[in-house]
């Protein structure tokens, strides 16, 4: 599967596929794909709010499409899901590319006046970006880098459960890089701030983007430097030490998080 990301809309192109948006949702067929010909489907539910174009999946142009009050009743065996919900049921290449719909969906709502101003925006001619024909201030959409870890001990990896998480599923830990930090810093920090410990050798591992609501995760492997684990109790209500061959339940691989403790489950260095 090959996508092709394109940077602003491209004048002339034919949507091939859609992907439909309200509320936050994405419209779905009964076993959760949401690759749609635009024919059929889009001009059954109106006219669109806005549309963008994210690209080209296998050759196909792809645009998504935000609809503010689709008409009723919905299209014969489709419903509204959420992404999270198809999280691990559909391809990674079709989550992202929902994830990019609903990012650029989302932003385009939001800045439809300018935040300095008040004054109504306008598109960019040139890149993907809402601009303010009055004072000029550019809105792009937005991107909030996080850092995501596992921290090890031999055999052991630090997994945590934090207050949003459902009981009984573990996770790795993460947070927001804070202004004037870079990656690694940021990482040391919030392993510290949520489970008192200190670690080392921080090695960058791979990205993810996530749609809830726009980051882009920053995946870390660490070793263990000291210190005993005292969970916060505010973000984070529980955190352990687990072997590799006994651990807990974990996110599913399709995230970032699940990717990290494969990988420390597979490294055969220990």
């Amino acid at each position: 599967m090959a996508f092709v990301l394109a940077e602003s809309g491209q004048a002339g192109v034919e949507a091939e596929l859609a992907i439909i948006i309200h509320r936050g949702r994405v419209l779905c067929a009964e076993e959760g794909a949401w690759e749609l010909q635009p024919a059929a489907i889009v001009s059954r539910l109106g006219r669109a709010s806005h549309q963008h174009y994210l690209g080209a999946l296998d050759g196909r142009h792809c645009f998504a499409y935000y609809f503010n009050q689709p008409h009723e009743p919905i299209v014969h065996g489709y419903d509204w899901r959420s992404l999270r919900s198809l999280l691990g049921l559909i391809p990674e290449e079709y989550f992202q590319l929902a994830g990019r719909a609903l990012q650029l969906t989302r932003w385009f709502r939001d800045h439809q006046f300018c935040g300095a101003c008040g004054h109504a925006t306008e598109e960019s001619t040139s890149d993907r970006a809402l601009v303010c024909p009055r004072c000029e201030t550019r809105f792009y959409p937005r991107i909030s880098p996080c850092v995501i870890g596992l921290v090890r001990r031999g055999r052991q990896c630090l997994l945590a459960r934090g207050t949003r998480t459902p009981e009984g599923i573990f996770s790795t830990l993460a947070g927001f890089i804070e202004p004037g930090e870079n990656a690694e810093q940021a990482f040391a920090r919030e392993v510290m701030e949520e489970v008192g410990i200190s670690i080392t050798n921080i090695r960058y591992a791979y990205s993810q983007p996530w749609p809830f609501p726009g980051q882009l995760m920053l995946g870390f492997y660490a070793d263990y430097a000291g210190g005993d684990i005292v969970p916060d109790k505010t973000e984070i209500l529980e955190a352990a030490w687990f072997d590799k061959q006994d651990l807990p339940h974990t996110p599913p691989l399709g995230t970032i998080a699940g990717k990290l403790i494969q990988g420390f489950i597979e490294d055969s260095t220990d």
